[in-house]
């Protein structure tokens, strides 16, 4: 009954994989554009106090 339940490991391992690659490439696109956003939302908020 176990080894009906083992699942297709190579298949997740690559979905994994696939999935951290994305992810870092969308990261490494997005990430400058981020900064900026965070940067001038702080910098906005600093000049209403």
């Amino acid at each position: 009954m176990m080894e009906d339940e083992r699942g297709d490991v190579p298949g997740w391992v690559l979905v994994v994989l696939m999935t951290t690659g994305l992810v870092t490439a969308i990261w490494t696109i997005a990430a400058p554009r981020l900064t900026a956003i965070l940067r001038n939302s702080l910098d906005s908020m600093n000049g209403i106090r």
